[in-house]
Formats: structure tokens, C-alpha cells, sequence
């Protein structure tokens, strides 16, 4: 797992951008970089049915628009323990606003529907709650409406090694397939993650 040194180092790359704009070029290899001698072993997510339920009721409640949210809890050297998932605002569902963060040249391509975005300030008071309590972001989760729970190339080009990414299929506003996902320690692939259901915890699907 990334040292505080080094997770607040990639926080300073990021920072202006947020997770999940497309990164500056020069922000992208300043976090490969960091990452060059660490151990990206893998690991197991370990998630409760009542946190994998609300991702899925979430995904339907936002159908046909893409939904997102992140994944709290703690982690070891080998699992990645989910205790809360938090359901964040796609600010796609925001054009002007979207639109001041993260600039596109076609609006009528990049929408709610195939679109998600986080406000970089409400990613960090999530962030900052999080390790208030103890806890860390393992990783997040996106909804894919009517398209199968595997990553696309915008969701490579633009997730960070280590996190957990949690993919559902909603087919006609139903919930379906769901997956988990890892980028390769050079940020070429996505790898398939293992999960593990298990115990109880405290879900939040709250917006």
C-alpha cells in the first residue's frame, strides 16, 4: 500500500484534476513514477452482500445515467476490507459545471449516460472523513448502463494502480453482472480482482 508520504505526494498530482478527469500527461508519469520499487501484489477486495446490494441499487436508481461512488475501509498487505461504500454525485448531470471542470469539445458525446465525473473537492472531504475515522478509499465504483461490467479504455486511461474498481451492468434499469478490476502496476492493463463476500457492515448509499 502507498506510504502517506508517497499517497500524499500522488494527492499533489491530482489535486487539480481530480480522480477522474483525464489526467494531465505530466501528472499520469509523476504517479507512475512514484510507483516505480513498490509492491502491487495481488490482493483480495473482501465486501459484505448489504455494500455490494446498495452499489447495485444505486446503478438502478441512476439508470439509464452512470452512477459512482467510493469504497472505505482498511487495508493489509493481502485484503482490501470494504466497510462502507459512500454514493457520490455524477457531475455530468451538471453540463455547466462539468463543463468549468473538466472541458470537452463534444457535449452530446461525453454525458451522464457514458460519463461519470467527481468533483474533486467533495472526493477530498470524502477522503479527509475517511481517514478522520480510521479508514482509507480502496478504491470506487461506476455503474456501465445497458453495456457489460468490463472496463473501457476511458476507464483505463484514467484509474490509478492499486485501487479497487468496481464495475455493474444495469440492463434496462436492472442491475446485473458485477465485477472488479486492478490496473497493472504500469497502467497498460486492467486485471481482473478477486472478491471475497463476507460478514456485515455499515452501507451508505447515501447522495
Amino acid at each position: 500500500m502507498l506510504s502517506e508520504a508517497k499517497y500524499l505526494q500522488y494527492r499533489l498530482t491530482t489535486i487539480n484534476c481530480g480522480s477522474f478527469a483525464p489526467l494531465r500527461t505530466t501528472a499520469r508519469r509523476g504517479f507512475f513514477a512514484i510507483c516505480q520499487g513498490l509492491s502491487f501484489a495481488p490482493m483480495l477486495l473482501r465486501i459484505t452482500p448489504a455494500s455490494l446490494e446498495s452499489i447495485r441499487r444505486h446503478g438502478a436508481r441512476d439508470y439509464p445515467s452512470e452512477c459512482c461512488g467510493a469504497l472505505l475501509g482498511k487495508a493489509s498487505s493481502e485484503v482490501k476490507q470494504v466497510t462502507e461504500v459512500v454514493a457520490l454525485k455524477n457531475l455530468r448531470h451538471d453540463p455547466g459545471h462539468a463543463q468549468e471542470l473538466l472541458p470537452v469539445d463534444d457535449l452530446a458525446r461525453e454525458t451522464e449516460r457514458n460519463r461519470f465525473l467527481i468533483d474533486p473537492l467533495e472526493q477530498l472531504r470524502v477522503e479527509k472523513d475517511a481517514r478522520s475515522r480510521g479508514l482509507d478509499v480502496l478504491g470506487y465504483y461506476h455503474s456501465h448502463p445497458d453495456h457489460p461490467a468490463r472496463p473501457s479504455v476511458y476507464d483505463r486511461e484514467h484509474a490509478w494502480p492499486w485501487y479497487s474498481y468496481i464495475i455493474v451492468s444495469v440492463e434496462q434499469g436492472v442491475a446485473k453482472e458485477l465485477t472488479c478490476w486492478v490496473l497493472a502496476e504500469d497502467g497498460g492493463v486492467f486485471d481482473s480482482e478477486s472478491v471475497e463476500v463476507v460478514g456485515e457492515d455499515r452501507a451508505q448509499p447515501k447522495r
